[in-house]
């Protein structure tokens, strides 16, 4: 039967305690991790969110309190009043902090009942993600997920601590707010007051942040619930947590610099690692032309070789075929892969590149006496040597090369690289946290379904001066003052340098296909705000969960989510989204047609 706290009241938390309180009185709650009875004496493991403290139960001391101590569960939620003693010496644990000492109990009381957990308290690999979720509340109990909540929050203390000390505001913008349909779907909010129009969540405050620079102050950030409406996937959710900065008055160099201050600052206080600076830094043509990705991982090679200067004119129509429509054929080295990959192994990263649009891969392996491909047969004898040449070819290499446009080569190839580091364990033993910058991203990309340019950043990215006079001749090749943060091969983050000419923003405006009436009408009270002195201004936004996904060596961003949602977007919590009733319903002026709803 659950009892009352009162006459006890807790001196410390379970780890807070060392062989300094050696001799006094301690009391401990929280909930019963582990209980072993050898007889006349019970041992009860006691955690909550700091750790463990081993209490002592002894029926030669009080045989009542050993007796309810008997009654014990995991689980269960106990408050323990005893002496701190040193534990004998075959009894220590040194993996625990507390492991060199223990309370010998002459209180107890059962603050709460515990039933049975649903779920394995002890190993996550014994239960299914969705019970996981479903139970939450008793998931987020196990130590290595309470470990991701204090990382998180060590490193969001970090942030706040690093911008209050250089002189940024923490300024909230709105949640509620007008839906401008860029990029993801937005999720909309009905108005009971505006019947027929809704608010949209924010998918960034992107819009709100550049206004705070028009109304002067210059340096601005928030840490901020963000909301797209997408389909899921590991490190994906439909409301997350940015990082978000803006500056006035500065250029490149200098939002990059004093980012670069700041993931020092934030890697030391939350996971005790030193990172050298300057962060090294890349354009996007090199990370595309040497790792297939623009958010290339550094840590090994297998770099991608461009070999269509030579091979776009040889008798293998594949090669030659993807060259005259403006592709490209490359290769990468897999060192000593023919003696490392079977002939079927071989033939299934085939098939593995197939799935990043890939027709086939072709590929040469250096045996000892001769040469095997299933193409050589196509190419001169020069064209042979001059692929070993630049591919630094040696006994045991396997060299693998995809032809098809850059989109599909780049796809391919840089996914191969990857897959063959993994199958390889070509990151073992590499430096654990790899930080690169890649800058100066194409500025625009043309939508062939809807035939029209789109912006790769946002609209209100700046392009690079010297590539301004190209915008009505080229837009394709313009590139943007824009940069993203990589950690690993993940994007951590990415900003750019904003437009504050009027005149730029209204041409960049007309290349995406609005008229002067459909960007005032989607962008109108920031381009009103523009009218009134804009200063020069930039900045950037981490994706805090997926940071923290790193920084704890987790693999989807739902370990150091609290309640996340599932791949439907749902809660197996709480069952959200739900049904409202017909009362709410009508206050907002909605009816569902369940019926059409039902064929969908």
């Amino acid at each position: 039967m659950a009892e009352s706290m009162q006459g006890m009241k807790r001196t410390g938390r379970c780890a807070g305690f060392s062989k300094d309180n050696i001799g006094e009185k301690a009391t401990v709650m929280g909930w019963v991790n582990k209980r072993r009875n050898l007889g006349g004496v019970i041992f009860i493991d006691v955690r909550d969110v700091s750790g463990v403290m081993q209490v002592v139960f002894k029926s030669e001391n009080d045989k009542a309190l050993f007796d309810k101590a008997e009654t014990l569960r995991n689980e269960y939620v106990i408050a323990v009043s005893g002496t701190v003693i040193e534990r004998d010496e075959e009894t220590i644990n040194p993996n625990l902090e507390t492991g060199y000492i223990e309370i010998v109990a002459d209180k107890l009381k059962i603050l709460s009942e515990a039933e049975t957990p649903p779920i394995d308290m002890s190993d996550a690999s014994k239960t299914n993600e969705l019970m996981r979720l479903k139970y939450r509340y008793l998931d987020l109990r196990r130590p290595v997920m309470q470990e991701n909540f204090i990382l998180r929050h060590k490193a969001v203390k970090a942030t706040r601590d690093f911008f209050n000390e250089n002189s940024f505001l923490e300024i909230e913008t709105p949640f509620l707010t007008k839906s401008t349909p860029e990029g993801a779907r937005d999720y909309l909010v009905p108005s009971r007051i505006n019947k027929g129009s809704f608010y949209a969540l924010p998918q960034s405050p992107q819009i709100f942040k550049q206004l705070l620079m028009v109304s002067g102050f210059d340096r601005y950030m928030q840490i901020v619930k963000c909301f797209r409406d997408e389909d899921l996937r590991a490190d994906r959710q439909p409301e997350f947590t940015q990082i978000d900065v803006e500056m006035s008055f500065v250029d490149e160099d200098d939002i990059l610099g004093i980012n670069e201050q700041f993931i020092k600052r934030l890697m030391k206080e939350s996971v005790d690692v030193d990172i050298k600076l300057p962060i090294k830094r890349m354009t996007y043509e090199e990370a595309m032309n040497r790792f297939g990705s623009d958010k290339p991982e550094i840590r090994f090679g297998l770099e991608l070789v461009d070999l269509s200067d030579f091979l776009g004119t040889s008798s293998f129509k594949v090669f030659t075929g993807a060259v005259e429509k403006g592709g490209s054929v490359r290769a990468i080295n897999i060192k000593g892969g023919y003696e490392k990959f079977s002939r079927r192994e071989i033939d299934s990263l085939g098939e593995f590149v197939k799935t990043y649009g890939a027709k086939g891969m072709a590929w040469i392996a250096v045996d000892k006496e001769e040469l095997k491909s299933p193409v050589i047969k196509f190419l001169s004898e020069r064209e042979i040597n001059t692929i070993l040449e630049r591919m630094g070819a040696e006994t045991g290499d396997l060299i693998c090369f995809i032809a098809d446009s850059n989109k599909v080569v780049y796809d391919s190839l840089g996914a191969l690289r990857m897959e063959v580091a993994k199958k390889l364990g070509l990151l073992e033993g590499t430096e654990e946290y790899s930080f690169l910058w890649v800058t100066h991203f194409p500025l625009m990309e043309f939508d062939d379904e809807a035939k029209r340019w789109t912006s790769t950043h946002h609209p209100f990215t700046s392009p690079l001066d010297e590539d301004l006079a190209k915008l009505e001749t080229d837009p394709g090749s313009v590139r943007a003052k824009a940069y993203d943060i990589i950690l690993n091969g993940v994007e951590l983050g990415g900003g750019s340098i904003r437009i504050h000419r009027r005149d730029i923003q209204k041409k960049i405006f007309n290349l995406l296909g609005f008229s002067d009436e459909q960007a005032h009408e989607r962008f109108g009270f920031l381009l009103d705000a523009f009218e009134y002195g804009v200063p020069p201004h930039g900045g950037i936004a981490y994706g805090l969960d997926r940071l923290i996904m790193l920084l704890a060596g987790k693999s989807s961003i739902r370990d150091v989510i609290a309640f996340p949602k599932i791949q439907n977007a749902s809660c197996p919590m709480t069952d959200a989204p739900s049904v409202v009733d017909d009362i709410q319903l009508k206050e907002l002026a909605i009816k569902l047609d369940l019926a059409q709803l039902q064929k969908q």
